[in-house]
């Protein structure tokens, strides 16, 4: 898939102002860009560790004590 054809989202609990990330995913791949620079740098994960991220972030192992 063209990076020209995906699909960018933000999350619903972006702020205001637009300071978030965008992700666009493939069935292996996740891309993840600033909003404010959407022609930056795209870090691009593989699937499974996206998630296993993701997972971390909602499970609070990367709360600052």
């Amino acid at each position: 898939m063209s990076e020209n054809n995906l699909i960018w989202r933000k999350s619903t609990r972006s702020g205001a102002a637009g300071h978030c990330v965008e992700v666009a995913e493939t069935p292996a791949t996740v891309l993840v860009r600033d909003s404010k620079d959407v022609t930056g740098p795209v870090l691009r994960f593989a699937a499974p560790g996206w998630a296993d991220f993701v997972a971390g972030v909602r499970n609070g192992e990367f709360d600052r004590p």
